[in-house]
């Protein structure tokens, strides 16, 4: 009977040393996943969920996150308003929850960067206010985007891009860009 008590003793520690060792390595892996993960992946997960985001220069923007790319995240502000912020002036973001969704990195991903999205809003043509990370606060419309650059033709923010209404053109660094606003006409 002893030796019985004795096996069993012995397999219950072999057993809880196993536990601790898998125990041990499961943590280890996580961390190193969690090590991975850029700040762009634990926003994706909390697409359709109401952000407070604080960024440079733009200061504290809520809405709700309406998508994340390379660089960019999209805050859908209500009232017809969404405001486009450059990732890299976020210092922080409230109401992401707990999970992440890490992206699918193919080239096409990768080139949906911040200028994809500037180029899309030069295409449409529509009034912006521009949010420098300096807090100085621009209104017009995009002309042209460069590599690392956007030309912003300056008008008052109720007015449409017109030859008469443009009081000046100004050429801004696309790392100077906070957030780019819609303006409604």
């Amino acid at each position: 009977m002893r030796w019985a008590r004795l096996f069993e003793d012995l397999e219950a520690q072999l057993q809880a040393e196993e536990a601790a060792d898998l125990a041990s390595e499961v943590a280890s892996r996580t961390r190193h996943e969690v090590g991975q993960l850029t700040l762009a992946d634990r926003l994706r997960a909390a697409v359709g969920h109401p952000v407070r985001v604080t960024c440079a220069g733009a200061g504290e923007l809520t809405g709700q996150l309406r998508d994340v790319g390379a660089g960019w995240l999209l805050l859908d502000e209500g009232l017809g308003r969404e405001v486009l912020v450059n990732l890299a002036t976020v210092s922080a973001v409230q109401g992401v929850g707990l999970l992440s969704t890490a992206a699918s990195d193919t080239a096409v991903s990768r080139r949906l960067d911040l200028r994809y999205a500037v180029r899309g809003l030069a295409r449409d043509r529509c009034p912006l206010q521009l949010v420098l990370t300096t807090a100085e606060v621009l209104t017009g419309t995009f002309d042209r985007v460069g590599s690392d650059f956007v030309e912003l033709a300056e008008h008052l923010a109720g007015e449409f891009r017109r030859r008469g209404e443009v009081r000046a053109v100004r050429v801004v660094s696309l790392s100077a860009i906070a957030a780019v606003r819609t303006v409604l006409a």
